[in-house]
């Protein structure tokens, strides 16, 4: 499986899993060591924590509906060219710094 683009998740500053979209769709994967730790809470209702990855071939719901839609998607895709069918690019730029769970 090759993988195209990474992203690090983060729950309240803690890294806590690693995003892929890869040639299968996209996969997310909880960290081993935040699995491990008191504090750990799911990114997502729809993802609930265990150490197996989970695979999609759409993006996830949940990381999905953190992308902007109508003119802030506009605002985004002009500002960084990007292709506003390109859902993980857009994801990557827009919840870059923005959201509490990407960092």
């Amino acid at each position: 499986m090759s993988v195209f683009r990474t992203a690090y998740v983060y729950v309240r500053n803690t890294f806590a899993g690693v995003l892929k979209e890869t040639d299968n769709g996209y996969s997310f994967k909880y960290d081993s060591d935040y699995l491990q730790s008191k504090n750990a809470s799911a990114v997502s209702l729809t993802l609930p924590l265990q150490a197996e990855e989970y695979t999609s071939k759409t993006l996830f719901s949940f990381f999905d509906g953190l992308i902007p839609e109508g003119w802030l998607l506009k605002i985004v895709t002009d500002n960084w060219k990007i292709d506003s069918h390109d859902r993980f690019g857009v994801l990557l730029i827009a919840c870059r710094m923005e959201s509490a769970m990407f960092q």
